[in-house]
């Protein structure tokens, strides 16, 4: 008896440790050791594994090596879409982290620099009047944001430009009920600051394009407290307004 009892805790012990999500330190190690074509290879073997499908390390682990590729430039066909792949990956990470999920607090300095290169994207295609291009950017900074305000100003601020009016208003006013809930910004991401910034410039300077002027000043108004040390939103303001 004392066998067979044994023996029951040692196949329960046994089925509570394969119950348990490893602890990815094979990840850390080829992500340190910049070996990142095997990092991509071996963190997407975990998140094809039905017990891990829910759980958003793998896929960020994913995502960094996806985008580390994506900057050395690798010649190797299968990585040419390394970028867009990492977009995917940060995204599924998210979202199985959940709007209140703390699982990616370590890899928060990641997501931030990911965010900035998307924001430059986004911008640099404003700036060339590349709306459609802009417009995709923007789709997929949402879904790696838990801030998708900015964002959203820029999803109606391309979409009007692409005189999609209708669609514009859609999206503004989905932003400006984002905007009554947000009483700071302090705790964001430097990206979400800079995105919310773009889309509020992009969305007044379509608001005037419609003769709405004082619906210029006032958006500008409404985000004016969070950037009173901001040279450049000082500047930008006192070109849209004045």
């Amino acid at each position: 008896m004392k066998k067979i009892f044994a023996l029951l805790l040692f196949v329960l012990s046994a089925i509570t440790t394969n119950a348990q999500a490893p602890n990815y330190d094979d990840l850390k190690i080829l992500f340190a050791d910049a070996n990142y074509e095997k990092l991509v290879k071996v963190a997407y073997n975990y998140t094809v594994k039905d017990e891990l499908k829910k759980d958003p390390l793998p896929f960020v682990w994913l995502a960094k090596g996806l985008y580390k590729i994506s900057l050395s430039g690798s010649d190797d066909e299968k990585f040419k879409n390394a970028y867009k792949e990492a977009i995917a990956a940060l995204t599924k990470a998210m979202k199985n982290d959940g709007n209140n999920g703390g699982a990616l607090a370590d890899h928060q300095e990641f997501i931030d620099e990911f965010q900035g290169s998307l924001v430059e994207l986004i911008s640099n295609d404003f700036d060339a009047k590349d709306y459609n291009k802009a417009s995709g950017w923007v789709i997929k900074y949402i879904k790696v944001t838990k801030n998708p305000i900015g964002a959203k100003y820029l999803d109606g601020a391309s979409k009007y430009r692409k005189t999609d009016k209708g669609g514009a208003n859609t999206a503004w006013k989905e932003a400006e009920t984002m905007l009554t809930k947000i009483t700071t910004i302090e705790d964001w991401s430097d990206a979400d600051k800079d995105i919310l910034k773009i889309g509020v410039f992009q969305t007044a300077e379509c608001y005037i394009l419609s003769k709405q002027k004082e619906k210029a000043k006032t958006l500008l108004n409404k985000v004016a407290q969070w950037y009173e040390e901001d040279e450049d939103f000082k500047t930008k303001y006192d070109e849209i307004i004045n």
